[in-house]
């Protein structure tokens, strides 16, 4: 073994390192666990993001910590040089595999079955008995009807020792590990296209605003859209009682060529795609300013209703009245404490609430903290007054993706699943009659093998047997 080493040539040891069952394992083992990595830690995040991630498992080393992940291109992981490159190791060591293996199977799987000489009739791993009380053209019928049920159908061969069926099926199922091998690689090549022709960025826009590009990475690169993207609206709902969100909802507008040609709500299920680039919602904020809007739905005593919108300080009428509001006050999350003292808990529109000063003839008549959360705080002593929302201090934060890779990614996946399924839950099987006439019956010898699921397969034969 040695000497066959040393007398390789250089080309050889090449062909050998990649062919090497070994090196497939070490580089998907190595491939595993720093995707492990790489999926903990965000990608191409701020600094502060992972590092507050890192301190729920290494306290208060994270920072170091996050400095050796940095350097290592933990942070941009997927598109570092060595990830790429463990790929391309891994794609030919399962492209050598695949060249060298292949040829043998490929000429097992041609080979089409023959009839057995009764040497090899011996050896067969499964043989059964049957005698039939038919002669031998007759129970031929039977033994081929019975085989037909289990899946086979039986070719005839005549020769001195008598009549003999065989069949098949099956046969193509020892390449199932091929078209794995394929499915891997297609995958590699949708991803390496996504990573070399797409991007992954993020995009944080205030209701009423837009923007044409997104931004890559914590130095935010900017990344052009191709057209303007607008929030035209955001709004997150809770459960009762609570500061969990229950779901958070935006309302996108795609402008191109300064015409508005798509229109779309989207969730965290539901993005919004336009020419291959889609929008996904993952998170939101609050950054109220100076223009932000109050919105108000007024009603009056006799139900007559209508809709204000205005900055803060601003004031309304309630309808059919002569009762007017001024904004003197808001909270993004009013809460009170046990002693009754209200406070803002929260920097976040957790539980907007404002609160209202109304005056009739010049004076003040009564004051009232509305919440937006709990309408019986908008039902008033002269009318209703709903508090609809902050409009313009909310924004909406979309991720930003373009993989076009993402096709072939998923043919990968179709063709593994063909794959797997043929490698696992299919077999190449094979099955041998005998049939000789002894004292006016007939005795049927049964030979057949299979390359996995041997006991499954002997039962389909015993019952083949039984239903003669």
């Amino acid at each position: 073994m040695s000497n066959e080493k040393q007398n390789m040539s250089f080309v050889d040891r090449i062909w050998s390192f990649f062919s090497s069952i070994t090196l497939a394992i070490v580089v998907f083992t190595v491939i595993s666990l720093t995707s492990i990595v790489g999926t903990i830690l965000e990608q191409g995040a701020a600094p502060e993001r992972n590092i507050k991630l890192l301190t729920k498992f290494f306290g208060e080393s994270s920072p170091t910590v996050y400095r050796i992940l940095d350097t290592l291109g933990f942070t941009n992981m997927f598109h570092s040089w060595w990830f790429i490159a463990l790929l391309f190791i891994f794609a030919a060591n399962i492209i050598v595999c695949s060249l060298d293996r292949l040829p043998k199977i490929w000429k097992l799987t041609k080979e089409p079955i023959k009839p057995l000489t009764p040497e090899q009739f011996a050896v067969m791993p499964i043989k059964r008995e049957a005698t039939l009380k038919d002669k031998p053209d007759k129970a031929r019928e039977s033994v081929e009807a019975a085989m037909k049920k289990a899946g086979f159908a039986l070719a005839a061969h005549q020769d001195e020792n008598g009549m003999q069926l065989y069949a098949e099926k099956g046969r193509y199922s020892r390449l199932g590990v091929y078209v794995t091998h394929l499915s891997i690689l297609l995958i590699f090549i949708g991803a390496l296209i996504g990573v070399f022709f797409g991007f992954n960025a993020s995009l944080n826009l205030l209701e009423g605003t837009a923007s044409d590009v997104a931004y890559r990475g914590s130095a935010e690169k900017t990344v052009p859209l191709g057209f303007t993207i607008r929030c035209d609206d955001f709004n997150v709902s809770f459960y009762d009682n609570t500061d969990t969100p229950k779901a958070f909802n935006s309302w996108l507008t795609v402008i191109e060529n300064g015409r508005e040609v798509l229109k779309k709500q989207i969730d965290v299920n539901n993005p919004l795609k336009y020419k291959g680039i889609t929008f996904y919602q993952s998170s939101y904020g609050f950054s109220p300013s100076r223009d932000s809007l109050f919105v108000f739905n007024l009603t009056s005593p006799t139900g007559r209703t209508e809709s204000v919108s205005l900055k803060f300080g601003g004031t309304f009428s309630i309808p059919g009245t002569a009762v007017t509001g001024r904004i003197v006050d808001f909270s993004p999350a009013l809460g009170q404490d046990p002693s009754g003292r209200l406070f803002t808990y929260a920097e976040m529109m957790n539980n907007p609430a404002v609160f209202v000063e109304l005056s009739e003839g010049g004076k003040v008549k009564y004051n009232q903290w509305i919440l937006k959360r709990y309408p019986q705080t908008w039902r008033l002593p002269d009318g209703i007054v709903e508090f609809v929302d902050l409009w313009g201090a909310q924004y909406t934060g979309l991720q930003v993706r373009r993989d076009p890779g993402v096709w072939i990614v998923y043919l990968g996946c179709l063709v593994m699943a063909i794959g797997l399924y043929a490698s696992f839950f299919m077999s190449h099987s094979r099955v041998w009659v005998r049939l000789r006439e002894e004292k006016g019956a007939t005795k049927a010898i049964f030979a057949a093998s299979t390359n996995k699921n041997r006991l499954s397969f002997e039962q389909k034969i015993d019952r083949a047997i039984k239903s003669l």
